[in-house]
């Protein structure tokens, strides 16, 4: 079913039945010419869950007939009616629509409808481009690019076509989260696979790729929105890939062996890995918890290259490539479809010839293609916005927490926030093998991995931002000044919520030996696994969690303060994360990247050397 199936849209572009709505700043589809815009479509938030990665979503259960996991979330039907995928493929991507365009996830797209007159619009154009930029968010990774745009009251036709569009995986134990904590850091990892789908990819050669994790970046949004990390993984870095759980078709779980000192791109496709593994694979890599993931193929750059009219390139010498099929002269190029894939897949054409030389290219044209879709002639453009809306829904694998429009526009609407020159790509440090005489692959550089990774932990971001930052930052840091309460008056539970075996009871230990704490108790393991160390205490405790803090060395990120006092010998809550070391080891990140990092900013252009 699209658009052209309800009201007067006979033989009209979809993208034509668009107009502005000058009180909204969106874009909105008018089924019926003689009326006015529709009304834009509200979305709320329930209360947050205490130790919740993120909230339940309205809408998100309209429809309660979908089976469901044993973890409460949708569990994807078989897609188009095909059996499991054979041993050695990417698992087969579910969730599709059905023959008369239903999907068995979300419900309908419009909570409401209201008139406008329409004859404003031209006065207030060039304030609603400005509002819209705000609503777009662009995601591009290596062989993919995403971009979604938020559909306002988008109307039924259309949002079961985008929603048909979208393919599926229900990753069981990794990723079952909702679509965001607007309180919490954001980790998307983006995976472009080397799969031959699609019209005139298999002439690329590898015919009979299963689909390995080609290019990949993980994608780090700050908590307060306002700067984003891309951190690119070298497929041919050398790592072990952790035991997976995988969901299969019939709702079962599978669990793959892990296998060590083997390939980062091993850890899709190869013996039956889905994006799962790949997710644990990165958790084992950093320490960041992978919220969702976004998968790709060929297809991705060659359709969203073309739908928002080319990306300018630069290079600054003549490339020709036969392998990858790129031609073109030295300076710059407005290139699209094949050209576009071939741009992002030359491997011999700069630098010394390497994948990193050529993660570098891709990232210059991932910024380059993020900087178009962001321009007013994108954004004004209704027909423009919505080929990139129909190719990015179609070029897209997701996680079955994300896996419809409705859930992943309030993802682009809250990802979107980030100004693009706060964005700032890298790649993650290596070394040539030392095991290899013809180096082939590499290994991760730990000394200046391991400073860049706690940075993304804490929070850090790797460029300079707007002052809201510096002053939440100040804010945090405020929570540490003041009266501190003697030893003897510190009460703490300890929870350890981390990597560390013991860590609660080790430190318990040294508290009350080390520094007089006697009131503080081992809680054990904490209700959930969390990345960075918290102290919960309630206002009449500050001074005790400001002479905890001091004895910890926690930073003032840590410092959580409720909103009401405590009563009697309620003791603050200490939870260790993923940062904490060991007991007495201050748990304060680095604050610059180490030298030689590469780095690249999403806002400046570049030349392909």
């Amino acid at each position: 079913m699209d658009a052209q199936s309800r009201g007067r849209a006979d033989e009209i572009d979809p993208a034509d039945q668009w107009v502005l709505n000058p009180q909204t700043g969106d874009y909105e589809l008018r089924l019926n010419h003689s009326g006015g815009d529709s009304a834009s479509s509200s979305r709320t938030s329930a209360p947050r869950v205490p130790n919740s990665r993120g909230p339940v979503r309205d809408g998100d259960s309209e429809h309660g007939d979908a089976p469901r996991d044993g973890r409460g979330g949708r569990r994807a039907a078989a897609r188009d009616g095909h059996g499991p995928a054979a041993r050695h493929e990417v698992p087969g991507q579910r969730g599709r629509r059905s023959a008369n365009g239903r999907r068995g996830q979300d419900g309908s797209g419009s909570d409401g409808s209201g008139t406008e007159p329409a004859g404003r619009r031209s006065r207030k154009a060039p304030k609603a481009a400005k509002s819209r930029r705000k609503k777009v968010l662009l995601w591009t990774g290596g062989t993919m690019a995403f971009v979604l745009v938020g559909l306002s009251a988008a109307g039924y036709a259309l949002y079961q076509h985008f929603n048909g569009n979208l393919d599926t995986v229900d990753v069981g134990g990794s990723g079952n989260k909702n679509v965001f904590d607007t309180d919490a850091p954001v980790n998307i990892l983006i995976i472009g696979t080397d799969k031959r789908t699609g019209k005139g990819n298999e002439g690329y050669g590898d015919k009979g790729s299963v689909g390995h994790a080609d290019t990949n970046i993980l994608f780090h949004v700050s908590e307060d929105r306002t700067n984003a990390t891309a951190l690119s993984i070298p497929r041919d870095m050398i790592t072990d890939i952790p035991e997976c759980t995988t969901r299969q078709p019939d709702g079962s779980e599978k669990t793959i062996p892990g296998t060590p000192n083997i390939r980062f791109n091993a850890s899709l496709g190869q013996d039956g890995r889905d994006p799962s593994c790949t997710m644990d694979t990165v958790k084992e890599i950093t320490g960041l918890e992978v919220d969702h993931f976004m998968m790709v193929d060929f297809n991705a750059v060659k359709e969203l290259s073309t739908a928002v009219g080319g990306v300018e390139v630069c290079l600054a010498k003549p490339v020709k490539d036969e392998k990858s099929h790129l031609d073109l002269p030295a300076g710059e190029h407005r290139i699209q479809g094949e050209d576009a894939l071939a741009f992002v897949r030359t491997r011999h054409s700069f630098g010394n010839e390497s994948d990193l030389d050529r993660i570098k290219v891709q990232q210059q044209f991932i910024a380059s293609m993020m900087r178009q879709m962001q321009s007013d002639d994108t954004l004004t453009s209704p027909t423009k916005l919505y080929k990139l809306a129909d190719a990015a829904t179609n070029a897209l694998t997701v996680d079955s927490a994300i896996g419809s429009v409705k859930k992943l526009a309030s993802l682009a609407q809250e990802l979107g926030k980030v100004n693009t020159k706060n964005i700032t790509f890298t790649t993650v440090p290596v070394l040539d093998n030392p095991a290899e005489k013809v180096k082939a692959t590499v290994v991760l550089n730990e000394a200046k991995a391991e400073p860049l990774f706690a940075m993304m932990r804490n929070d850090t971001s790797l460029t300079e931002v707007k002052s809201q930052k510096k002053a939440a930052k100040s804010k945090q840091d405020a929570l540490l000044k003041g009266p501190k309460a003697a030893a003897g008056d510190v009460r703490v539970d300890v929870y350890n919520g981390g990597k560390v075996a013991g860590a609660a009871q080790t430190t318990v230990a040294w508290l009350q030996n080390e520094k007089g704490v006697l009131k503080s108790s081992n809680k054990a393991n904490a209700p959930a696994k969390t990345a960075k160390t918290t102290l919960e205490y309630a206002p009449n405790q500050a001074d005790q969690a400001r002479a905890l803090a001091a004895m910890m060395g926690l930073p003032g990120s840590a410092m959580k303060q409720g909103a009401e006092d405590a009563e009697g010998l309620q003791a603050m809550v200490l939870t260790l994360g993923d940062d904490f070391e060991s007991a007495g080891t201050p748990i304060v990140g680095p604050a610059k990247v180490p030298a030689d990092v590469q780095q690249a900013n999403a806002d400046k252009a570049e030349c392909a050397k």
